[in-house]
C-alpha cells in the first residue's frame, strides 16, 4: 500500500512541474540568423534617421525589423510569437510599433519588444545588433 501511495504522490509532482514549465512562447522557431545592414545603401537609409524602422524579409521566422531607437539599433523577428507561423502573423510597421494582421491584430513597442493594449505572455524575439562603421551585424548565433 506505502508503495502505491508513494508512486501516487511522485507522479502527482512530476505532472504539475511539467504544466508549470509549459511555455506558450514556442511558436517561433530557432533560426540561425546572421546578416548585415550597409546602412549607406538605399534600402537601409530610413535607419539613419531616429524612430525609423525597416522590414528586411526572409530571414528569421517572418523576416528582421531593425529599428534605431536614437540610442542604438534594435532587431526583432517580424513574426508575432503569439501565433504559429503564418502569413498573418508577419509584423507590419507603423512608426515604432509593429501589429500582426491575425484577426486578433497583436501589437508590440519597437523599442521595449512588450505587447502594446492588452497583455499578452510573449513579447518580440530579439536579435542581438553590433555596430561596425556604418554596418549593422544582426545575429542570434
Amino acid at each position: 500500500m506505502k508503495k502505491i501511495i508513494i508512486s501516487l504522490l511522485i507522479s502527482l509532482i512530476f505532472s504539475c512541474e511539467k504544466d508549470e514549465v509549459l511555455s506558450q512562447c514556442t511558436y517561433l522557431a530557432n533560426i540561425g540568423v546572421n546578416y548585415e545592414v550597409n546602412l549607406n545603401l538605399p534600402q537601409y537609409n530610413q535607419l539613419n534617421f531616429i524612430s525609423n524602422s525597416v522590414h528586411i524579409p526572409n530571414i528569421g521566422n517572418g523576416g528582421v525589423i531593425v529599428t534605431n531607437s536614437g540610442t542604438g539599433y534594435l532587431a526583432w523577428d517580424a513574426s508575432d510569437p503569439n501565433h504559429i507561423n503564418s502569413t498573418c502573423s508577419t509584423m507590419t510597421i507603423n512608426g515604432l510599433e509593429s501589429k500582426c494582421s491575425c484577426s486578433d491584430e497583436n501589437s508590440y513597442s519597437l523599442i521595449t519588444g512588450q505587447s502594446l493594449g492588452i497583455t499578452l505572455e510573449c513579447g518580440l524575439k530579439a536579435y542581438r545588433v553590433e555596430i561596425n562603421g556604418n554596418n549593422l551585424f544582426i545575429s542570434n548565433l
